[in-house]
């Protein structure tokens, strides 16, 4: 048989548009250290399978899950506040998952897992519909430029998935320094029928949003900070 005549290769599946986009990053001493020392209890790894949040923490809580938490700060200081609730903090870059640790190890935090893997998928294989008390997305990319507004994270389909996982009644809180996504946040959260904003418009920030470092220098500098929390009807 010639190459002509063999049947055309099966296509290429379409790639996923992607969130983020993974950078090498440095990575100090201690991170590296709590990587070795703490990931094998507190970093879960990948799986598609449901997540048994009771086995995982062993207990039965108030589950939160975050999208992107960066360096952990702010993660690390809301889980030591709320110690009542249980988190998982889903981050892809390497760095940002040793910071967390050697933050999770320095305050003997308990109630904070770690997934390195895309949230989207993470959400999707293991966490069960109905599970989550809150969502926390905090300052994710805005990618500034139109042609990458549909790398952005708040879009209708992603939204109706993260209703899913709520319980009725429970939240889903994004945060932003950028004023466009801010109002296409607002304009998504706000078209989508399961869920009831719980302010007129964007709402004042939550006490248990530490301001961080970032933020402080921005609001230095007259940039705006909007919250959006929703919750699920």
């Amino acid at each position: 048989m010639s190459d002509t005549d063999l049947p055309p290769a099966p296509p290429h599946p379409p790639r996923p548009i992607r969130s983020f986009v993974l950078r090498a990053g440095r990575m100090g001493s201690g991170q590296t250290r709590a990587l070795t020392e703490l990931g094998p209890r507190f970093v879960l790894p990948f799986q598609t399978a449901r997540l048994d949040p009771e086995a995982v923490f062993g207990r039965r809580a108030p589950l939160v899950f975050e999208i992107g938490f960066g360096m952990g700060d702010a993660t690390a200081q809301i889980a030591a506040a709320r110690p009542g609730t249980d988190f998982i903090g889903c981050e892809v870059h390497t760095p940002g998952v040793g910071a967390l640790l050697k933050q999770i190890g320095e305050r003997e935090l308990t109630n904070l897992r770690i997934v390195q893997h895309d949230a989207v998928e993470v959400l999707e294989h293991m966490i069960a519909p109905a599970s989550l008390a809150g969502i926390h997305l905090f300052f994710p990319d805005p990618w500034h430029k139109k042609k990458h507004h549909k790398r952005r994270l708040i879009q209708p389909a992603f939204v109706t998935q993260l209703v899913t996982r709520l319980v009725p009644g429970g939240y889903l809180h994004c945060a932003t320094d950028w004023q466009p996504y801010a109002e296409q946040m607002l304009e998504v959260l706000g078209a989508e029928p399961a869920l009831r904003n719980t302010a007129a418009g964007y709402a004042p920030k939550p006490d248990y949003r530490p301001l961080t470092k970032f933020e402080h220098r921005g609001l230095k500098l007259g940039h705006g900070v909007w919250d959006l929390v929703f919750t699920r009807r």
